[in-house]
């Protein structure tokens, strides 16, 4: 279990990463900044489709290990 946290946890840190890339990129230039593409893209779209769904699924399973917002 604690080899799926880590991973959930770098898959949700490179996504957030990713994302603040692409707005940081948009913002600035106009151009896009999206990493996972850049790496990932030339394998294909469904590769590149994985590696969302992968991230996005982390996200998922680590606010719900989390049980949501933390309380103030």
């Amino acid at each position: 279990m604690k080899v799926l946290a880590i991973i959930g946890y770098w898959l949700v840190v490179i996504g957030g990463v990713n994302w603040g890339l692409i707005g940081l990129g948009w913002l600035i230039s106009g151009s896009d900044w999206n990493v996972v593409h850049m790496i990932i893209g030339s394998l294909g779209t469904s590769v590149e489709g994985g590696v969302y769904v992968l991230v996005g699924l982390a996200t998922v399973w680590m606010v719900a290990m989390t049980k949501g917002m933390p309380k103030m």
